[in-house]
């Protein structure tokens, strides 16, 4: 199923330049471009407390959004830039990209894993550890997933799950290429680790010694 794209709410901003730019922060807004997609510039403006509160959400930069400016037709974008006061680190100027559904992006998808309550390793006292909890893919602007999933239902201890192991959703790819990276593994639980290494230790102390008093 493809994800629900987020809505962000702009208006045209009259004027371009400086000028126009320093009058929409004086009225409350954030002055930006949104450019791309076959079509010329077009200067807009955003509430400011309502841009910041998306901005603190977190993962904003690659979150596709459903443009929607009064009187147009709505437009997918993705944030290709903000600029910031470099004292108060709150947002001055915003850029966007038009996107078609056919544009390919590459976007952090959330990573979902079922099956942990009967997962045989974790079961056994594994400890399930999530190395990230979303991944960067090479996805069709229009056919964006709402995650991608990790089964864990024959996951034993000592197993890792890497991103070739997944099976992710059509026309999906890995944003990273160079290498079969890491998203979760279970490893044992401390008191075997720490038994194990015990074992070792008498181990070595049974091990005889030659020399003279052998």
């Amino acid at each position: 199923m493809a994800a629900k794209v987020q809505d962000l709410n702009a208006k045209v901003r009259a004027g371009t330049g400086k000028g126009a730019a320093r009058q929409a922060r004086r009225d409350g807004d954030v002055p930006g471009i949104v450019y791309g997609g076959g079509a010329e510039p077009q200067s807009i403006s955003i509430p400011f407390n309502y841009l910041l509160t998306k901005l603190r959400k977190g993962g904003f930069m690659s979150t596709l959004h459903n443009l929607k400016i009064e009187g147009q037709d709505d437009v997918r974008v993705i944030c290709r830039g903000v600029q910031r006061d470099v004292v108060k680190d709150l947002p001055t100027h915003i850029d966007l990209m038009r996107l078609k559904r056919t544009s390919r992006v590459k976007i952090f998808i959330p990573v979902e894993f079922i099956n942990a309550d009967t997962c045989p390793g974790v079961k056994k006292g594994g400890v399930l550890t999530v190395v990230r909890n979303e991944v960067e893919l090479d996805v069709l602007a229009g056919d964006i997933p709402e995650h991608i999933t990790v089964d864990l239902a024959n996951v034993q201890i000592g197993d890792t799950i890497s991103i070739s192991s997944v099976t992710l959703p059509e026309g999906a790819t890995p944003a990273i290429t160079d290498r079969d990276f890491v998203i979760a593994n279970v490893s044992a639980p401390r008191a075997l680790l720490a038994e194990d290494d015990g074992d070792d230790d008498v181990a070595a102390d049974e091990v005889p010694t030659t020399g003279d008093d052998a």
